[in-house]
């Protein structure tokens, strides 16, 4: 009776044996070789009165896909690895191939200085950044979105018996950067933006002139200002200002938040020909015509 006993507890113990061994895995999502990204999309750092942008672009190695609004779960199952994320929206005459921004091309007002790009290029915003990513992973990722073109408005103020003789300013600014990678923030391709001039006519800046234009960034070695003064019946005859900006914008690039305004008095000097100008007292405006239409 004794072994009789024993010999079905033994049989008991044996099948709880086999049935632990073949329990499923546990897994803590519905996707255990795969992870998933939820994105929020920080829009803080932009300036005042510019608009969040309506869609923005999400692309990681071969996948891409289009938002719009501040948080969103991206549509889509990674692979486990190490991904870039790059962010970006695709504003009015800007480009995006890769990872580089490009300003569209524009018509010159000046012949034989290169090419012109886009005197208002939309407020384009990027963000690039490195998630490692695991399988049977949920992860919730922030891009803080980061500006990439800045306003510069130029004011400069005629001096003279015959400021009240002129007609109109126009020219160019050179050394503006042409394109931007948004991986590694590097400005390429100095180029050109048309400029003309409006004279102010009331408060304190009145009778001085402005041109106001979007930069992506500037670029080169140098950055300048080359206009022609023109006066009603062509009397004086049209004078060429000259001006360099390299040191004024030297930091042009960085907090591109904040529109930046520079003032300068022309200056004449006689000449062979007749008179030239040129600007060497720069001094950054307050309070001045700066404006983010």
């Amino acid at each position: 009776m004794r072994t009789k006993a024993i010999i079905p507890f033994f049989g008991c113990a044996l099948l709880l044996a086999v049935s632990c061994d073949v329990k499923d895995p546990i897994y803590n999502t519905p996707h255990p070789d795969h992870g998933t990204v939820t994105l929020t999309a920080d829009w803080s750092r932009r300036g005042t009165d510019i608009d969040i942008p309506a869609s923005y672009t999400v692309q990681a190695a071969d996948y891409s896909t289009t938002l719009d609004g501040t948080t969103n779960r991206i549509d889509h199952l990674f692979e486990p690895g190490t991904y870039r994320f790059y962010i970006y929206n695709t504003p009015e005459q800007v480009s995006i191939s890769g990872t580089t921004a490009t300003v569209a091309a524009a018509s010159g007002n000046w012949d034989g200085v290169g090419a012109f790009v886009a005197a208002s290029p939309g407020w384009l915003f990027t963000c690039a950044m490195d998630a490692v990513i695991e399988k049977d992973t949920e992860y919730e990722l922030t891009a803080a979105m980061q500006q990439q073109v800045r306003q510069l408005t130029l004011v400069i103020e005629p001096t003279g018996g015959t400021t009240d003789r002129i007609e109109g300013v126009e020219g160019y600014f050179s050394g503006a950067a042409a394109t931007l990678d948004m991986d590694n923030g590097t400005y390429g391709t100095p180029s050109n933006v048309a400029l003309t001039f409006t004279k102010i006519t009331s408060g304190a800046d009145a009778g001085k002139w402005s041109a106001t234009m979007r930069l992506l960034g500037v670029a080169g070695t140098a950055q300048r200002l080359t206009a022609q003064i023109r006066f009603s019946g062509n009397s004086p005859q049209p004078v060429t200002l000259t001006s360099d900006l390299t040191t004024m914008l030297a930091t042009f690039n960085t907090d591109k938040t904040k529109p930046l305004a520079l003032g300068g008095t022309v200056a004449e000097t006689p000449t062979g020909a007749g008179f030239s100008a040129t600007i060497t007292d720069w001094k950054q405006v307050t309070g001045g015509p700066v404006t983010a239409d």
